[in-house]
């Protein structure tokens, strides 16, 4: 008789090996990007910085423009299906980039030719993969799970550009293109080997990809939570985005601080975040999400305001990893919600509106904030970041859909 032990509760805990597997493989091919993305403007500002500008226009605006018919073909064809095919498509590219790279150098041409094709397949490939925790991850672990592909992510951001002028500095353009289909190659091998659910829908009630786009949209604002914890997450996107990539370079520049004290002052911001979401990776979500993320975000306006009217250096980088630490805790509370309340027809359509949301909001808010700063200056600027950030935890406070939020 053969006798089968119940799992330990460790065990049970555990999230499947299948997602930390699928997990492993898009971060290090978004460590790739990441790389490639600095590669690709860092030889554009070679040519003067309209170029450099027109690159980095190539790649965001198509991945902005694109997004929500990305989502639409993930719900349509399959997270899995779009995945691959984007992997493939990007092998393609940067074999493309590094033997043209190679050969003629780097003309401006080459480098928007790039960022267009690397933009349109974000485009598609980004709502598929942040559904993907839903799809193969039980809903009482989806907290952990998010929590820990954002604090990945998050490390990937943070370490992409040093990474890139790292390989740069090595072999040019070209050497970073190989090693950026290395690393795509190496995600679409390990997507092989996995298959998460999709009940793709039924070819009589698939309507014009068009429809199904405009859809997506609709049913986040008509599903009870959505669009509550939406607008909640794109105001504070709008205003604690531009604080690393703004206002700390222009903080430091004013208080004659130097450009190594900006990059410690991000540095903190990121590293609060990825601490805390690696935390609530091992420890799960509070129960209540709706009123941790409000507290979270009184923490983050809190943290931002002490980068504000820091009186030295050290002063200021506890306030960022303060802030960091808040928002972290903000985003791991309230993305899972938007996964979970997301109906299984449309988590990449909810993905795409998500990732759209946040994108418009940061372009409008870095130019308005860009023009505050200007006129105000950059300490008076943090200071309204930190005053809408603290009205943002009021406002969830004292919101009912945002209170009960499960």
């Amino acid at each position: 008789m053969i006798v089968v032990s119940a799992p330990k509760p460790a065990q049970r805990n555990r999230l499947p090996s299948s997602y930390l597997v699928w997990l492993g493989g898009a971060l290090t091919s978004q460590l790739g990007s990441a790389a490639m993305f600095f590669a690709l403007t860092w030889a554009a500002t070679a040519h003067g910085g309209t170029a450099a500008g027109l690159v980095l226009s190539s790649i965001v605006a198509p991945s902005v423009l694109f997004v929500l018919v990305g989502g639409a073909v993930g719900d349509r064809a399959g997270a899995r299906r779009v995945m691959l095919t984007c992997d493939a498509v990007m092998v393609i590219v940067a074999v493309a980039v590094a033997v043209t790279a190679g050969a003629i150098g780097t003309p401006v041409a080459l480098l928007l030719i790039a960022g267009v094709l690397t933009g349109v397949n974000d485009a598609f490939y980004y709502p598929s993969s942040g559904s993907m925790p839903r799809r193969m991850v039980e809903p009482k672990h989806l907290g952990r799970a998010v929590a820990l592909r954002q604090s990945g992510v998050h490390l990937v951001r943070t370490v992409g550009a040093p990474v890139g002028g790292a390989l740069v500095a090595f072999g040019g353009l070209s050497f970073v293109a190989w090693v950026d289909a290395g690393t795509f190659l190496v995600a679409f091998t390990v997507l092989l080997l996995i298959r998460p659910r999709f009940t793709p829908p039924a070819p009589e009630v698939r309507r014009h990809i068009a429809r199904e786009t405009l859809d997506g949209v609709l049913v986040v604002f008509r599903t009870p939570g959505l669009g509550t914890v939406l607008l909640l997450i794109a105001a504070v996107a709008g205003v604690f985005l531009p604080v690393g990539s703004l206002l700390v370079p222009l903080l430091a520049r004013e208080h004659t601080w130097g450009a190594h004290a900006a990059g410690i002052l991000v540095g903190a911001l990121g590293l609060g975040t990825v601490l805390v979401t690696l935390v609530v990776a091992r420890v799960g979500t509070y129960r209540l999400p709706g009123l941790a993320a409000s507290g979270a975000c009184a923490v983050t306006g809190f943290g931002v305001a002490a980068i504000g009217v820091a009186p030295s250096l050290p002063v200021a980088v506890a306030g960022a990893f303060v802030a960091g630490a808040g928002v972290g805790t903000f985003v791991s509370h309230l993305a899972p919600v938007l996964l979970s309340a997301a109906p299984e027809s449309h988590l990449a359509r909810v993905q795409a509106v998500f990732s759209l949301i946040q994108s418009v909001s940061l372009l409008v808010m870095s130019a308005g904030l860009g023009a505050i700063a200007h006129a105000l200056g950059p300490v008076a600027t943090v200071g309204l970041c930190a005053t809408v950030l603290t009205l943002c935890a009021v406002t969830g406070f004292a919101s009912r859909q945002v209170r009960h939020l499960r």
